[in-house]
């Protein structure tokens, strides 16, 4: 089973992302590249060929039942990406989002994140929702703290972009209990 292919909070759309987004989402991020590459390493160098194949590969891990990317639309404009995914294990979908800098400091990631809450505990079988950040990337960090998450534990890992300190935090939402308004 798999989610939506959009889901909606509020002013804030999430849309499957398709092959034909291509020319606007790679727009997006060159117009953002500095900030996101920030700490998405792969914006860093990212072309317009990098995009295609990013989507090309995402239509297969949907279709695969492994990711669900969204891009995110306000009033009709793409202001970033988010996406669902299993590599946490069974029974866990980790939520990851990115955002053009225009569009931060809005709302818009935590109703993003509110709206795909909602769409893995409707999906059987999913009893947590995690979300991952590194910790110097505390407006990140923010989201899954005002969204009822704990945090469960810090992990070292590789620096992978130049904000990155190498330790990421992992917060958690439970099934039981979780309440998404």
């Amino acid at each position: 089973m798999e989610p939506n292919e959009t889901l909606t909070w509020e002013d804030v759309v999430l849309r499957r992302v398709r092959p034909e987004f291509a020319d606007e989402l790679h727009e997006l991020i060159e117009d953002g590249r500095e900030h996101i590459a920030s700490w998405m390493p792969w914006a860093a160098e990212q072309t317009y060929q990098d995009t295609v194949d990013f989507l090309a590969r995402s239509v297969a891990s949907w279709d695969s039942g492994e990711t669900f990317n969204y891009s995110i639309f306000v009033d009709g404009r793409l202001v970033g990406g988010t996406g669902m995914m299993t590599r946490r294990g069974p029974g866990t979908l980790e939520i990851g989002y990115w955002l053009h800098p225009d569009a931060v400091g809005r709302g818009i990631v935590t109703r993003a994140c509110r709206a795909q809450i909602a769409a893995a505990f409707a999906l059987p079988g999913i009893e947590r929702v995690e979300i991952v950040h590194d910790a110097a990337n505390t407006r990140s960090g923010a989201v899954p703290a005002r969204l009822g998450f704990t945090e469960v534990e810090r992990v070292p890992t590789d620096t992978r972009s130049k904000n990155h300190t190498g330790l990421d935090v992992v917060w958690r939402l439970n099934r039981s209990g979780a309440t998404v308004s």
